[in-house]
């Protein structure tokens, strides 16, 4: 027999407690704990339905699950090739940013003879309507169903075998009658959001969550939302811009380092095959502060530029403001240059930006980091066609980095004819001779 009993769950970290805190005893947030009715059960019916048994894993045979292409190549890029049955994705992103336009066009895309049901729990059919007109699909394999109750939906995709594809947008609008709480909270996510994974693993369906994001950019909901699904994608862009970047931060089916790159024009999402080109003008002329970088993203290199700006300071503690570049990472790169090349940046405010929106993590970068801020102070150019690679040491040394061969290939194939890397010199106020002489 069940029985009912009340816990308080953190809506920013997932943990649960036993009583009520007004700060989190985990992630130290005010005012995140909220109360979630649970049923558990006896231990004589727990013993009685445990009948799971133990297997040998030299025994078990591993399934082979065929992809299924989502007929988009730059989604699949960073699906791992497709989708998979039974795989549940979360697609998380800010509101306008084109979680629904990528996602009908996934639907569109599909043969015919595949079924695509479309729970709209935020539109309605109407609006889903004019903006499949926009973007031209027709939607003969889409079913809209507008339902935001989470046994309705389960009862409409057990009843349909032959439903190829299951897009929920969005699973924060869902709600149980088995639960007490609004549509959004934290127990209503939880629920619903695990129904649906036993339902597609039960049936063998593809399901793809739609998610909001919170100001502070994670999904809203419960952690444990992000730990249960297969995988974890995330849509990144400015809304006023064209270029969207797709990540994956969690893919039981692939890597998590692909990156895919799409345009949004007027009808929807355009991939970008030759990404590279994307993050670079036409004309590849060198400036003061401006210095080229080939990095890793994924299998693809994309040669993106580095700009800075050395101004000089106002306030005793000068500012260091990096946009798309580790912030920790441009302290230690501007203490490497006033210490061993004697640059006296605690004199100067010093700002980075990573052209077209792009955030990298690849320590590949300090060195075109350096280089761009020495050539900002110094208001020098490097030659043009020129490009830098390499991790730099806090003795100022210049390290190699991971795949260098590929990134030269990739450079080369973009015209560049200059690389300063770990070969031109091993520490950098040499290599800074001569690249600036």
């Amino acid at each position: 027999m069940a029985k009912s009993r009340t816990l308080f769950v953190c809506q920013q970290c997932g943990n649960e407690f036993s009583g009520w805190h007004g700060q989190c005893p985990s992630c130290f947030e005010w005012e995140t704990l909220v109360e979630v009715n649970v049923s558990k059960l006896t231990p004589t019916t727990r013993n009685r339905n445990n009948n799971t048994k133990a297997i040998s894993l030299a025994k078990t045979v591993n399934k082979k699950n065929a992809r299924v292409p989502t007929g988009l190549s730059e989604l699949d890029r960073v699906l791992g090739g497709g989708l998979v049955g039974g795989h549940v994705v979360l697609l998380a992103g800010e509101p306008g940013i084109g979680k629904s336009t990528i996602l009908l066009q996934v639907a569109d895309k599909l043969p015919t003879n595949q079924t695509v049901l479309y729970v709209c729990g935020e539109e309605s059919p109407e609006q889903i309507k004019l903006r499949a007109d926009r973007l031209k699909v027709k939607g003969s394999n889409i079913n809209l169903y507008p339902e935001t109750n989470i046994e309705s939906i389960l009862d409409t995709i057990s009843t349909n075998p032959n439903t190829n594809l299951v897009i929920v947008d969005s699973v924060q609008t869902l709600w149980s009658e088995s639960l007490t709480g609004v549509p959004g909270s934290i127990g209503q996510v939880r629920s619903c959001s695990q129904k649906l994974i036993e339902a597609a693993k039960r049936l063998s369906v593809p399901v793809i969550l739609v998610g909001q994001v919170t100001k502070e950019g994670t999904v809203a909901g419960p952690k444990v939302l992000e730990h249960a699904v297969d995988t974890v994608l995330y849509l990144e862009g400015e809304r006023l811009e064209e270029l969207r970047l797709l990540r994956s931060f969690k893919n039981r089916f692939g890597t998590i380092d692909e990156l895919a790159v799409f345009k949004m024009g007027e009808n929807g999402m355009e991939e970008v095959v030759d990404a590279s080109k994307m993050f670079l003008d036409e004309d590849i002329v060198s400036a003061p502060g401006a210095v080229l970088c080939p990095v890793i993203a994924g299998a693809r290199v994309l040669l993106v530029e580095i700009q800075s700006l050395v101004v000089s300071s106002k306030i005793p503690n000068p500012r260091r403001v990096s946009q798309g570049f580790s912030r920790s990472r441009l302290e230690m790169i501007a203490a490497i240059l006033q210490k061993h090349l004697r640059i006296p940046l605690y004199q100067y405010d010093i700002f980075i930006n990573v052209s077209g929106g792009l955030k990298i993590e690849d320590p590949a970068a300090d060195l075109a980091v350096a280089l761009s801020i020495y050539s900002s102070i110094k208001n020098k150019a490097l030659p043009n066609k020129s490009c830098a690679l390499g991790e730099l040491t806090l003795l100022a040394g210049i390290r190699p980095v991971l795949q260098q061969q590929k990134r030269l290939r990739e450079a080369k194939r973009l015209g560049m004819s200059k690389v300063y890397s770990n070969k031109t010199a091993k520490y950098l106020p040499a290599l800074i001779k001569k690249a600036f002489r």
